[in-house]
């Protein structure tokens, strides 16, 4: 297991993303602007999380983990965007606000 498996920011990114897969069968069809999004957004976190980790440098660690952190808010965006066009389950929706909400704590702290 690499250095950045073990952290647990980068377990809670890999846990939304999986939400987000499962979220993703249950949207019709015709909303795959908003799908792409939030996959793209969603694999955006986790893979900047392991850069950041593989980065020697603080500062350039500190901006990946910063973009890792916006994109943790994109998907809080497009989340809502689902829920309030009612393609999203209300508990599915929930869940992953409050697994993003965790994210964005532990990489506002990396980010210093």
């Amino acid at each position: 297991m690499l250095s950045f498996q073990k952290l647990d920011v980068y377990q809670r990114a890999i846990e939304f993303l999986a939400l987000t897969a499962e979220a993703s069968a249950e949207i019709p069809r015709g909303h795959g602007a908003l799908l792409d999004q939030l996959r793209r957004a969603a694999t955006s976190i986790s893979l900047n999380i392991a850069e950041a980790a593989g980065r020697t440098g603080t500062a350039d660690a500190a901006q990946r983990y910063a973009i890792a952190r916006g994109s943790a808010m994109e998907c809080a965006a497009v989340l809502d965007a689902l829920r309030v066009l009612g393609l999203v389950e209300p508990r599915a929706h929930e869940r992953g606000c409050e697994l993003l909400g965790r994210i964005v704590a532990m990489l506002t702290k990396l980010c210093r």
